[in-house]
């Protein structure tokens, strides 16, 4: 799974196992146990997993098994500021590809990495339904439209600044 251990605060212990009896434990809600864990960390660290396993009584390689079958499910942690830019048809002919190519440039990041300060971590989608504002980009909740590359700086800098604020 990973091969960096992270320690799992006696909070989140308890919390995973709140969540694991919250679906009584039964073997068929493991998506649904993923999920509520994975909106309460962010991600799913293979030490999360583990005591998922160990609740819901499956072994650990199933568990495994689910989280890196499906897309949804991440073990790498996002950033405070997640970037999402859309790749769907309308998003793509508008120039969605050159604005996630100018958020790499910008911060420096891979689809899929998240910045070693935690701020930022960048991902594309297929489509999230706004095509009427093509190309358009996700910060967390806020959507961005009908931005071009000049755009994709200002979108930081916003981040940045309320980050300092925080």
């Amino acid at each position: 799974m990973s091969s960096i251990k992270i320690e799992i605060s006696q909070n989140t212990r308890s919390k995973i196992e709140e969540i694991c009896k919250s679906y009584n434990y039964e073997q068929g809600e493991l998506i649904n146990v993923l999920h509520k864990t994975q909106e309460y960390l962010g991600y799913l660290p293979a030490e999360a997993q583990e005591v998922i396993a160990k609740e819901m009584n499956i072994p650990t390689a199933k568990v495994y098994g689910v989280v890196s079958f499906y897309s949804f499910f991440t073990m790498i942690p996002k950033g405070r500021f997640p970037i999402s830019i859309c790749m769907g048809t309308a998003c793509y002919v508008r120039g969605a590809e050159k604005i996630l190519d100018e958020f790499k440039n910008q911060l420096g990041l891979s689809v899929g990495e998240t910045a070693p300060d935690g701020l930022f971590s960048l991902a594309s989608l297929r489509c999230v339904g706004a095509c009427g504002l093509a190309p358009v980009v996700l910060v967390g909740d806020k959507v961005y439209g009908r931005l071009a590359t000049d755009d994709v700086k200002d979108i930081i800098a916003e981040f940045k600044n309320s980050a300092d604020v925080i």
